[in-house]
């Protein structure tokens, strides 16, 4: 059967993040995927300029009209945006009950524009983090959901990944490209382990939708039927080479887009 992983995310007009990302990332790893619009933005790789919300009765409909007729292996959730959508995908959720849901806390974006309205957080965290398989916070937004500063050490590290494991969800993948070193170093971590997943980081401003690239390449794993160890790994060796190819691209005036597909052009 063909694997298939559905993306529940906003739309990035400059094609580098969101749902785009996202089905970029479907593809090149040999996934068939599926989107859910959450909301629409006007952006480019130099910032945000617009957000508009999709109501959440259209996100339901989405939602029902995706699951009724495909086989849907696994979830990647980004950018929800506003309490009444998550409050819709919570639902969706409970009704259709899929195997693996990777969710990708998307609070900022690259640019430093915000993304999830700030009275949204709380429904993040009781609605959306529960019923997940994998949460992939990067530092900021894993001291973000915390209420904590932002973690300077790996003991730090993993104790705010046993803390954002208590809210629920069955494994956490803490990301390392806010920083520094040599290496960018990303923590899985689960209530037996923590594994350390290390790439040399790249020098590259090239890094529009990484984060939402990584979440939904391990979705595509998880939908082929790998374990969550070797779909965050694989995962990790991809997205490392994707943007190592980005400078490949010329795109835009600000962050430019990673290379989802660099092992084909």
């Amino acid at each position: 059967m063909t694997p298939v992983a559905l993306t529940i995310a906003g739309s990035d007009s400059s094609g580098g993040a969101g749902i785009q990302a996202d089905l970029k990332s479907f593809a090149a790893l040999g996934v068939y995927g599926a989107s859910v619009i959450t909301a629409l933005t006007a952006q480019n790789t130099t910032g945000v300029s617009g957000i508009h919300p999709v109501p959440a009765e259209f996100v339901t409909a989405q939602i029902d009209a995706v699951f009724s007729d495909l086989a849907v292996g696994a979830v990647k959730i980004g950018m929800v945006a506003q309490a009444a959508t998550i409050a819709a995908i919570v639902d969706g959720l409970a009704r259709w009950s899929p195997r693996h849901v990777v969710l990708d806390p998307v609070m900022v974006a690259t640019s430093g524009d915000r993304l999830l309205a700030a009275e949204a957080v709380d429904a993040l965290k009781s609605g959306l983090v529960p019923r997940a398989s994998l949460i992939t916070p990067n530092l900021p937004e894993a001291a973000a959901l915390l209420n904590e500063a932002i973690a300077e050490s790996e003991a730090a590290i993993e104790s705010q990944g046993k803390r954002l494991l208590a809210m629920g969800c069955r494994a956490v993948l803490i990301k390392g490209g806010h920083g520094q070193g040599a290496d960018s170093t990303d923590y899985l971590i689960d209530c037996d382990r923590t594994i350390a997943l290390a790439a040399p980081r790249v020098a590259t401003k090239n890094t529009h939708g990484t984060g939402c690239s990584l979440s939904s390449a391990i979705a595509a794993g998880l939908a082929r039927g790998e374990d969550m160890e070797t779909a965050a790994r694989n995962a990790k060796a991809w997205i490392t080479a994707a943007i190592a190819a980005s400078d490949r691209f010329a795109v835009g005036h600000g962050h430019g887009p990673v290379h989802h597909f660099h092992k084909y052009y």
